[in-house]
């Protein structure tokens, strides 16, 4: 069963290229500003982040864990935090040669202050 649902739009405006980030605006979706996707990847299957500058969040693509880390993730308690992951949250896994990448994506949502 797949967790994604059938996506139609239509690009309104498109910012252009500056620094290696592309702005895109689709009609019916927050803008999403492209960051970066792993160097270290095949094509098709990048981890990659963006920025939504509306929702003032990071969006990432990641990969799915296996159950050993849920398990791990499930028994690590962190401070004022249940255990575990709730049903509305997920983890995902990220290389680490998506560093420089994450900190574009810091530095861009720094700049919306």
């Amino acid at each position: 069963m797949s967790c994604y649902a059938p996506l139609t739009w239509r690009l309104l405006s498109h910012d252009g290229v500056q620094d290696g980030l592309v702005a895109l605006k689709l009609e019916g979706i927050t803008a999403l500003r492209f960051i970066g996707v792993d160097p270290n990847t095949e094509q098709g299957e990048s981890p990659t982040v963006w920025v939504d500058d509306e929702k003032r969040e990071l969006v990432f693509q990641g990969y799915k864990p296996g159950d050993h880390l849920m398990e791990q993730i499930d028994a690590i308690p962190a401070p004022d935090h249940a255990l575990g992951i709730p049903d509305h949250e997920y983890a995902i896994r990220l290389p680490f040669s998506m560093i420089p990448n994450i900190r574009k994506a810091c530095d861009a949502a720094d700049e919306l202050g």
